[in-house]
Formats: structure tokens, C-alpha cells, sequence
């Protein structure tokens, strides 16, 4: 059996239960050497055998899977984040179909999340954005044209960017572009919920200049749009002039 578990965003404690129990029955674990923190091997037991996926190819990956299915050791296959995103899984799901070989997935807690709660933000305000738009800026691997940055910021909504911390000057023209004020606010979060964790705050005008003077090159996420302001409306949710399912409005 093969569990695909997400490590989570950083913090060794912010993988799942289920995750770490995972990673504590595994006999064979491999791990995202170059995203995922290495404290969280500290859940395998003492004999685990352990390989650093970001020094091997997808071959060498599933021929390391045969390997312990031929002996019937437990494979915990571990990504950073929640797999789901960004995580390159599916041509792993596909080979292991057509070798018969069963798994499941452990869901984890995305960086874009534990972006969010280091900046206590929330991406979605009632009048400001009620969408997140998750993507990243086109680089050495190509994104389709209907996924442009300029035509996703046409919506002017919140947009968490992954990969894209070395494409500062490119992105902040298309940015522009496609419509954000240069007023808008954002935030780069650097290795989110990570002991060495460091948060950058700028504008779409300022992002460029603001992250090659920090130094930070990858390992960041960067965050735009109006929720980080400071206009937005009260939900509806606990208005007491609102009713909902369960409580009538309340006259105030």
C-alpha cells in the first residue's frame, strides 16, 4: 500500500493526525527532501528506509514503490503542502494504476493556508474578493494563454501566487496590466509557518523592487489583493438584522 500524505505547510506539528500516523507505520517513506521540513522524519521509526525524492526521476521513484510492494512493506509517498496543488501527483496516481499497485491520499494543510494565518488574513471579504485564484507566473514551465497572469487579474480578486518569487519583474508588469491598481496591497510570505519564516509587505507597484532587495528567491508565496486592506463590509453572517437558518434578526 502507498499513502500519498501531505506534509503540510512548514511547522512540524501541522501535519494531520492521520499524517503522522501514517509516517510513524511507514516502512519505507519518500520525501520531498527539497520543500518538505525535515523534522517531520522524526515521526518515522528508527528502521524506516528513507529516500530524498528532489535527487531522483519518477522511475526512480516508482521503482523504489515496486521494491517495497514486492516485499509488502508500507510506502508513505510524503509531498509538501497538500498534494492536490502543485504537487506533480497525477502521473504518479496513473503509474500505479497500471501497475496495480493500491493507494490513498492524506490531505495537508496547503502553504497558501498557513500563508493566511501568518498574516492573520482572511481571502475572501464580503465587497472585496469572494475568490482566490490560486497559479503561478509563467517561467521555464509554460502556463496555457488562458491562464495568463494579465487575464487572471482582470478580476481583480485575491490571488495567492506559487513558483513565481524569481519572476518578480515580469509578474508585476502583467499584474498592472491586467488590472490591479499599483495601490494594492501585498504580501510575500517566505517559508510560511517555517521557524525561519519572513513576511514582506508591499504594493503591485513595489513588488518587484520590494523582493530583490529582500533577497528571497523561492521557497515564498506571494499574495495580492484588496483583502489586506482595510475596507471591506461586516458578513451578513452575524448581523443581527439578518436571519438565517437557525436565529431570527435581532432589532438593534
Amino acid at each position: 500500500m502507498v499513502h500519498f500524505v501531505g506534509a503540510g505547510s512548514g511547522a512540524v506539528d501541522l501535519i494531520t493526525v492521520r499524517g503522522a500516523r501514517l509516517l510513524a507505520q511507514a516502512d519505507v517513506v519518500v520525501w520531498a527532501g527539497s520543500l518538505v521540513n525535515p523534522e517531520l522524519l522524526s515521526y518515522c521509526k528508527t528502521f524506516c528506509e528513507i529516500h530524498d525524492s528532489s535527487k531522483l526521476t519518477l522511475e526512480e521513484v516508482l521503482e523504489i514503490i515496486k521494491k517495497a510492494e514486492a516485499v509488502g512493506k508500507t510506502t508513505v509517498r510524503l509531498h509538501t503542502g497538500d498534494s492536490s496543488i502543485y504537487g506533480a501527483v497525477r502521473e504518479q496516481f496513473d503509474a500505479l494504476d497500471e501497475l496495480g499497485i493500491a493507494y490513498d491520499v492524506c490531505p495537508g494543510v496547503s502553504s497558501f493556508c498557513g500563508a493566511a494565518a501568518s498574516l492573520k488574513a482572511e481571502y475572501t471579504l464580503p465587497a472585496v474578493s469572494q475568490t482566490v485564484i490560486i497559479t503561478r507566473a509563467a517561467g521555464k514551465t509554460p502556463v496555457p494563454e488562458k491562464e495568463s497572469i494579465a487575464s487572471l487579474a482582470s478580476h481583480r480578486a485575491t490571488m495567492v501566487l506559487f513558483l513565481s518569487t524569481s519572476l518578480t519583474e515580469k509578474l508585476q508588469r502583467e499584474l498592472i496590466e491586467g488590472g490591479y491598481d499599483e495601490a494594492t496591497p501585498v504580501a510575500v510570505v517566505y517559508k510560511a509557518t517555517w521557524a525561519d519564516e519572513r513576511i514582506l509587505r508591499c504594493t503591485v507597484g513595489t513588488l518587484h523592487e520590494t523582493v530583490k532587495n529582500s533577497g528571497i528567491t523561492k521557497t515564498a508565496l506571494i499574495i495580492v489583493g484588496g483583502c489586506m486592506g482595510e475596507e471591506y463590509m461586516r458578513s451578513l453572517l452575524y448581523d443581527p438584522n439578518f436571519s438565517t437558518e437557525f436565529r431570527d434578526k435581532k432589532q438593534v
